[in-house]
């Protein structure tokens, strides 16, 4: 495992997918939560083309100079419905509906059994990942408590049960990741605020749950959504449920920062876990500099000391360009070495 440094720079998990793999407008209009035809690869050449992309994305991770990596979640429609949407319990056929936090109605899967892992689902991704970098390697599964209200439940009497269940079933994906080379496991719950009621009651157990008996650091990540959909100016400049994300078992929680201009103050409540502060505004189609970049970390040092703080995006990079999603990285680890060297004297 390579030697971490301080503010060690990492991205939350996905990358821009090229245009010759999938339809970028089809996308563009939405987060699939259903499986969603993308694709623009026939069934016999798509694995293929989704290898030779993931490649691309890491080495462009790699070449833009970030510590920890991910695959980009190339053969993702979104970070949540492949995962989603592979378990038991979940009819494929007849979805459900549910408004989405942009207001839009939106296919979503329909819980008619209970929820159970059939067998490994982003496994082969991260044997795939891990055979091809050197760098720390992070994977990311959709949260329980997310899914669930993502999810509409026509089986479970006791909708706290069905998050367990859920939990249940990350966990066991989240230890055969780990086996099979993953340095870092992330659980992406961006849905908390979504029922700050049911978020209170049985969140943070299912955050639990979901990583019990994980032996390598942990993360969650929790955003106002994707700057593509969600518009700064409608998303708030703090987070309902941070504090209580204090009292989960994750060593480290990744929070959208830039974009809302979030008042910095919040951080107090996440000690002593580490932070992924996001210093990169993804709503801005303009590439930051890199001093614009260390400003924003130099901004979260008057909150968490440097040894706690880990400089990434907002959110996911799906929807960016590939040309800016690479110049915003490029500037993230830029500008995480000029403060860098300001610390070292």
């Amino acid at each position: 495992m390579p030697q971490q440094h301080l503010l060690p720079t990492t991205v939350v998990g996905s990358y821009p997918q090229p245009d010759w793999l999938v339809n970028r407008p089809m996308l563009s209009k939405s987060v699939p939560r259903v499986r969603m035809d993308i694709w623009r690869l026939p069934d016999e050449l798509l694995e293929q083309a989704q290898d030779d992309a993931t490649i691309l994305a890491i080495r462009d991770l790699e070449r833009a100079g970030i510590d920890i990596i991910t695959d980009g979640e190339i053969r993702r429609e979104s970070y949540s419905n492949r995962f989603a949407t592979a378990l038991e319990g979940i009819d494929l056929d007849k979805p459900g509906h549910v408004k989405a936090r942009s207001g839009h109605r939106t296919p979503v899967p329909r819980v008619v059994g209970r929820i159970r892992r059939r067998g490994p689902v982003e496994v082969r991704d991260m044997k795939f990942l891990r055979a091809n970098t050197d760098r720390l390697a992070k994977i990311t599964l959709p949260g329980p408590f997310t899914m669930s209200q993502q999810a509409i439940n026509e089986y479970y009497k006791d909708t706290d049960e069905m998050v367990m269940d859920y939990a249940v079933a990350v966990n066991a994906e989240a230890k055969d990741l780990v086996k099979a080379g993953a340095d870092i496991i992330q659980l992406d719950e961006p849905w908390l605020r979504n029922d700050p009621d049911a978020a209170k009651r049985i969140a943070v157990k299912a955050i639990n749950r979901a990583l019990q008996g994980i032996t390598v650091p942990t993360i969650v990540h929790l955003c106002f959504g994707y700057a593509a959909l969600v518009p700064g100016e409608t998303k708030p400049v703090g987070y309902s449920f941070l504090p209580e994300l204090a009292d989960s078992t994750a060593e480290q929680i990744s929070i959208e920062a830039a974009q809302p201009k979030l008042d910095l103050g919040v951080l107090h409540d996440l000690a002593p876990k580490k932070v992924l502060l996001g210093v990169l505004d993804l709503g801005d189609p303009r590439v930051e500099t890199a001093n614009k970049v260390a400003e924003r970390i130099r901004r979260g040092l008057k909150h968490v000391g440097a040894e706690r703080l880990i400089p990434a995006p907002d959110c996911g990079m799906k929807y960016l360009p590939r040309k800016v999603a690479f110049g915003k990285l490029k500037a993230l680890s830029e500008g995480a070495g000029i403060v860098r060297q300001e610390l070292a004297g």
